[in-house]
């Protein structure tokens, strides 16, 4: 299906859904110029599948049922049984059709969601890190360092959208500053390298811990990102050293997606990593990082980067989405199922 084949108008009321390894968030969009009206989250585990978790969780919020469903998975989306990646729900748009009562059911993944979303921030939704303004309809790019590193840019052509998932996460990462020189034989390699997502990411953070401590010759048993970052609170050496060094490789991967796209329209950090290191994000070290692309100094400087701030920004984006899709260009080719309706009501 091309671009100009692409549905531009849905059934309402749409059903939004995140659906992570852990939690299922659901909103509704009752029309199109409705606001996103939250129905809450779930724990996936509590639930045998999504229809399960949609009966409990929106149906009892609505008194109009769905009669669309715009759903968001980590992962590619491949043939009509769609498995989540640390789940066990396997996602079936033809069997949500048929216990539902929906009409169609789209399945995209859950970084290009989050670029859906960029378009639309405002105020309070993002919070600038550095200098650098917003070029309008210009390309953007969303990078989030959570369980893993997702990307995604959002490109502006044709007078539309366009938003394009990709493995931007996992680009090589290698040592740039003396001190980085010194912190890089320590790092575990896989397959032989170090790709930005296995420092960069929940699992990630944890083993760049591992090399800082060994290089500072201070044993630490750093496990999760919620412990080195309560460490760093505490002053702990290692854990604010690391976070240093995850912050300036952090802007260095922001800047190389920011040159790959010219994203003159900005970076956004999103992901559960990226509120909890704040303070390391604005002490200059990831705005240096970023900006530190010779020969393109100059250009990198008027490039913004965000926090966003936004509390559900993939839900966000699949209901501007389901708002405005003639304002997007989502190739909805294998990922668009639709209900066997008579032709009176197609």
């Amino acid at each position: 299906m091309s671009f100009s084949e692409r549905s531009t108008t849905f059934a309402y009321p749409v059903l939004v859904a995140d659906i992570g390894g852990t939690n299922a968030r659901f909103a509704l969009v009752d029309h199109s110029n409705a606001a996103t009206r939250m129905c809450g989250k779930t724990a996936t585990a509590g639930h045998a599948d999504i229809s399960s978790a949609i009966r409990e969780v929106v149906l009892p919020e609505t008194e109009t049922r769905p009669r669309t469903a715009i759903i968001a998975v980590a992962g590619p989306v491949t043939g009509d049984a769609i498995p989540l990646t640390n789940a066990a729900w396997v996602i079936e748009p033809l069997k949500m059709i048929a216990d539902l009562g929906l009409e169609q059911v789209i399945v995209l993944n859950d970084f290009e969601a989050q670029a859906l979303a960029l378009p639309g921030y405002d105020g309070s939704d993002i919070e600038q890190v550095g200098g650098g303004a917003v070029r309008a309809n210009s390309a953007k790019f969303v990078l989030g360092p959570g369980t893993g590193l997702g990307a995604a840019a959002m490109i502006f052509a044709a007078g539309t959208w366009i938003p394009v998932p990709g493995e931007g996460g996992h680009v090589e990462l290698g040592p740039v500053t003396p001190e980085d020189v010194d912190i890089w034989p320590h790092i575990e390699r896989f397959g032989g390298r170090i790709g930005a997502e296995q420092l960069l990411s929940g699992t990630g953070m944890p083993r760049l811990a591992r090399a800082v401590g060994t290089w500072m010759n201070a044993e630490r048993s750093f496990e999760t990102p919620a412990s080195i970052t309560q460490a760093a609170e505490d002053n702990d050496p290692v854990a604010v050293k690391t976070l240093e060094v995850f912050a300036r490789s952090l802007g260095r991967v922001a800047g190389d997606c920011a040159l790959t796209v010219l994203a003159r329209g900005g970076v956004y950090l999103t992901g559960g990593i990226t509120p909890r290191i704040t303070r390391f994000l604005q002490d200059g070290g990831f705005r240096s990082a970023f900006e530190a692309k010779a020969p393109h100094e100059t250009l990198m400087a008027k490039i913004p980067t965000f926090i966003v701030r936004h509390p559900d920004p993939a839900l966000e984006g699949l209901a501007s989405y389901a708002r405005d899709p003639q304002a997007f260009a989502v190739d909805l080719q294998g990922r668009q199922w639709m209900a066997d309706l008579p032709i009176a009501k197609r």
